[in-house]
């Protein structure tokens, strides 16, 4: 790929996660922490499990690297002929799963609800909200069909060299969710109730629809016409399916993980599931800005290191990576952990998200914080195992880890009553434990990772993160003791300059320790600047 082509990918991801805030924002304006919006989020957690294991991810990468060897190798029509059988073989086989999984709805639920209905913490449950929750999770099944398409048209784009469309397609996602959503939520219920959740139900399934049809202008471009194509005993069918098993084995422990949570969320009390959903979208800002770019930038190095064993290269590079989400992330943690109550109240405190909510969402947001530098360095870390064909190990080590987030939630829901900010917290631990054992692993692997060199470093971020403390904790007590009184104007001024000052704060105290990540940042920033 390009640097221009990365560029465009980079801001399509950017913008997608910021317009997935915005669907956030709107959604705490609306319905706040309350227990209509945790019927939305668990009934949305059914087909968003299928979508991460049989489409995004899994199935575009195979398909890529599968229709790609093909048209080398075969020529176009060859190839032509294999995305025929695969958009094929997955409107049928995802159609069946739909109509499964709309038939089996009743059922689901009951799994998904059995801790509140079993009484084991949440003592208000209410069974109308079951009802609620298998009418939306059956309107939403067909989402699944439409984002298996789209995944299939995405790697057909990319494997013909289009960037651009593709990964511009999930903001079309959000933006017909949030369109179509509200447009039919207010024409079921103006007043904002329960029914209207069905109106944004079904606007879900308008985003799929919207992320699937916006590619077919760039498909039609690229000279393909779609043919139904019934002969799937093809050698490369089976290879697309083969390459597929361990990323959807791999993709099934972190999805199964975010169900559990939600299970769990939804049995403690009445907001648990949205609060915890929104503060993870916070989460995940730092990570896809700062954990992704790094590691999409360190992968290919990986990579040229790696081919025909491990080379002197290898040790180096992987190390800069993890060294560098350090220096990025590290600020990130502690902003999320000292601002998280004006950050939350500047972003979601309005109409029916209250005090209480912003409370209860800003505890979450720093239980998540915890694990956020481990879960940015298993960005950098998890695909080198890739490159140096070890795949199976984060895939054992996230299974591990998927039995420790289980026991953890039982303990801390069920036998001690703690509240929601425990299943962010066992989040952040389980991050912790994969992180730890992959890197111990991969210390045996590549002969050292220069441990004392990364804990030095760590060392000196960790006196220039105290400075920049010390900035967040005076603007908290002086600016922010109560930040849902301030004007939104004034929580948006006071909180950009006490991030300003903060971050500035931190990177000259890194600089002054000798920080070479600090030089290094500084440069690319001069560079983007004089372009």
């Amino acid at each position: 790929m390009s640097a221009k082509a990365t560029w465009k990918v980079s801001a399509a991801v950017m913008a997608s996660r910021v317009l997935g805030l915005a669907r956030e924002m709107m959604f705490a304006a609306l319905f706040g922490g309350s227990k209509w919006m945790d019927c939305f989020y668990l009934a949305f957690k059914v087909p968003n499990l299928l979508r991460d294991l049989f489409a995004e991810g899994a199935l575009s990468q195979a398909f890529v690297t599968t229709f790609t060897k093909k048209l080398t190798t075969e020529g176009e029509a060859s190839a032509w002929h294999l995305a025929n059988k695969m958009l094929t073989l997955a409107a049928v086989f995802m159609s069946g799963v739909t109509l499964l999984g709309m038939a089996l709805a009743p059922w689901i639920v009951d799994i998904l609800t059995v801790l509140a209905r079993s009484g084991a913490a949440r003592q208000d449950y209410n069974p109308a909200e079951v009802a609620l929750i298998v009418t939306m999770v059956r309107v939403m099944y067909p989402f699944i069909l439409l984002v298996s398409l789209a995944a299939l048209v995405m790697g057909l784009l990319n494997a013909r060299n289009v960037f651009g469309i593709p990964a511009l397609a999930s903001c079309f996602f959000n933006i017909g969710s949030m369109l179509g959503g509200a447009a039919l939520g207010y024409w079921m219920d103006p007043a904002w109730g329960p029914r209207s959740l069905i109106g944004f139900a079904i606007g879900v399934v308008i985003g799929g629809l919207a992320q699937l049809t916006c590619q077919f202008p760039a498909l039609r471009r690229t000279g393909y016409h779609f043919v139904a194509n019934f002969q799937w005993r093809d050698s490369g069918v089976r290879q697309i399916l083969h390459l597929m098993a361990p990323a959807i084995i791999a993709a099934s422990v972190v999805q199964v993980n975010v169900v559990i949570n939600a299970m769990f969320a939804y049995s403690v009390s009445e907001g648990a599931v949205s609060w915890l959903n929104y503060a993870f979208r916070l989460m995940q800002l730092p990570i896809g800005v700062f954990g992704v770019a790094v590691a999409t930038v360190t992968l290919p190095a990986l990579s040229r290191a790696a081919i025909g064993g491990i080379s002197a290269e290898f040790k180096p590079t992987l190390t800069k990576g993890l060294r560098l989400v350090a220096f990025l992330v590290l600020p990130s943690t502690l902003g999320l952990i000292l601002l998280a109550e004006p950050l939350v109240s500047l972003l979601y405190e309005r109409r029916a998200f209250d005090a209480h909510d912003r409370l209860q969402t800003a505890i979450a947001l720093r239980a998540y914080g915890y694990g956020l530098l481990f879960y940015a360095w298993l960005k950098v870390l998890q695909p080198a195992f890739y490159a140096i064909d070890k795949r199976w190990f984060p895939m054992l080590v996230s299974l591990f880890a998927l039995g420790v987030n289980l026991g953890c939630n039982y303990l801390f829901v069920i036998v001690l009553r703690w509240g929601h900010q425990s299943l962010a917290l066992t989040t952040s631990i389980s991050a912790c434990i994969n992180f730890l054992i992959l890197y111990a692993v991969m210390r045996k692997f590549a002969g050292g990772l220069d441990t004392a060199g990364l804990l030095g470093m760590l060392a000196k971020l960790l006196l220039a993160a105290a400075v920049m403390a010390g900035v967040c904790l005076a603007a908290t007590h002086f600016l922010f003791q109560d930040p849902g009184k301030l004007a939104q104007l004034a929580r948006l001024g006071w909180l950009a300059a006490t991030v300003g000052v903060a971050a500035a704060a931190y990177f000259l105290t890194a600089k002054l320790l000798r920080v070479r990540e600090a030089d290094e940042a500084l440069a690319m920033v001069l560079r983007k600047l004089r372009r």
